[in-house]
């Protein structure tokens, strides 16, 4: 079975790459194929290097330890503002065998804001930026793109969708098509910064250490997506625009550490409201579909519902990268709600899924696959981004938009496929 299994992942690794190819800007100026082996080894390498020697998956348990640090420390504090709903001792006894409730809003979403100052203060002080030069030179080294592309690689896995623009925003007008098309991909295949760790938080309960496959999903991802860009955007044969080793430096700086402080937490206030706000809208709208659908001939004699929907027509991707059948139809909907809706609405879907719905190495494989925010309001967040921050290259970025969320799509998939080639049992 397990052979089988891992015969699927091939079959998804292939059909992605064909997909990607037959969509094509030039399918006639393919990438090479020691380029494409050399990419898919390294996707393959990262996860084994990381997921099978101890050393090394014991130093990513410890960002799990920190981040627990983390949440204890912003639940003092959102204790204090919002008393028991931010998780302070309650007033009132709890009905017998009852568990604590778990209040998103107060107790999960501060940690963003958290998270953003820290983060903010890490780039000021140097260390993030030390640490995104670091893989940007990578990025270089292994896979020979440009600096601009590294250096955007090294962002999205720090920094969020907004952040990353941030830090190229002065060479865009200088970059190529395919530079262009690299970094929005790459910003689309990742999951980065206090998004990481909320939705790291969201599963702890589900995947152990869920910090730890988090960061590991976002680091095979930046060459399934470096891969399916090139395959789909390979450019015009000419020189990259900024192709030298240190084409670029980070553009982003803040004046002091206390401004840091005070961006960082006024930039977290903002993407807390946005995700409340994006949360309710897509439960509203699911439920709106959901009543139209239940007009619908009974299927099997339960209610048609989107997430069902979503099943079906997600269902044979799902078992492309490695999903047993009997697991795909709820690996698919899972990965629905995340291209179509929002990736943080399919986490807390996995996170609720009664046990054994999905068994472990499922379970692994779709935890990898929904790792991105290739989602349509996604598209319109890094369009208008990108555009605003550079305004000659608005029409190039609008072009790009929805091609950059199909290939973020293709990449997180590419990244289940190797976590279950490399995962047995």
């Amino acid at each position: 079975m397990a052979a089988v299994q891992h015969l699927q992942g091939l079959i998804g690794l292939a059909a992605i790459l064909l997909i990607a190819w037959s969509l094509s800007e030039d399918r006639r100026a393919p990438p090479g194929w020691r380029w494409i082996a050399g990419a898919l080894l390294l996707q393959v390498a990262i996860a084994l290097v990381v997921t099978r020697v101890p050393f090394v998956w014991t130093l990513v348990g410890y960002a799990n330890e920190a981040v627990f640090a983390v949440e204890r420390a912003t639940l003092a504090g959102s204790s204090y503002m919002f008393g028991y709903l931010g998780g302070a001792p309650l007033p009132f006894d709890l009905a017998e065998g009852a568990s604590p409730p778990t209040i998103i809003a107060f107790q999960i979403l501060p940690l963003i804001i958290v998270l953003s100052t820290l983060s903010a203060l890490l780039w000021h002080w140097g260390v993030l930026k030390a640490a995104v030069r670091g893989l940007a030179w990578a990025l270089r080294r292994t896979l020979g793109v440009s600096g601009v592309v590294g250096l955007g690689g090294g962002g999205t896995v720090f920094l969020g969708v907004v952040e990353t623009p941030l830090i190229l925003r002065a060479w865009f007008d200088r970059m190529s098509r395919a530079e262009l098309f690299a970094v929005m991909v790459m910003v689309m295949a990742t999951i980065s910064g206090a998004i990481l760790v909320l939705y790291a938080t969201t599963l702890s309960a589900t995947l152990p250490n869920a910090v730890g496959h988090m960061i590991v999903a976002s680091l095979i991802s930046l060459p399934a997506a470096l891969l399916v860009a090139r395959l789909m955007v390979p450019g015009d044969g000419s020189p990259d625009a900024l192709s030298g080793a240190d084409a670029a430096e980070p553009d982003l700086a803040y004046d002091s550490t206390m401004d840091a402080a005070v961006r960082g937490t006024m930039d977290g206030v903002q993407l807390v409201l946005a995700v409340i706000g994006v949360i309710i809208v897509v439960f509203a709208l699911v439920a709106l579909v959901d009543q139209v659908l239940a007009l619908l001939p009974l299927v099997d004699g339960s209610a048609i519902t989107l997430r069902r929907v979503f099943g079906w027509l997600f269902a044979p991707l799902m078992w492309a990268i490695g999903i047993p059948w009997e697991d795909a139809q709820a690996a698919g909907a899972l990965m629905g709600t995340k291209a179509i809706l929002n990736e943080y609405v399919a986490y807390l879907d996995l996170a609720a899924l009664p046990p054994g719905t999905l068994e472990p190495r499922s379970l692994l494989i779709a935890t990898y696959a929904l790792s991105g925010v290739a989602n349509l309001a996604s598209v319109g967040l890094i369009v208008t981004t990108m555009g605003s921050l550079c305004p000659a290259r608005r029409k190039d970025v609008a072009a790009l938009g929805m091609k950059s969320w199909l290939a973020g799509n293709l990449a997180t998939l590419m990244t289940g496929a190797v976590i279950g080639l490399v995962t047995w049992g």
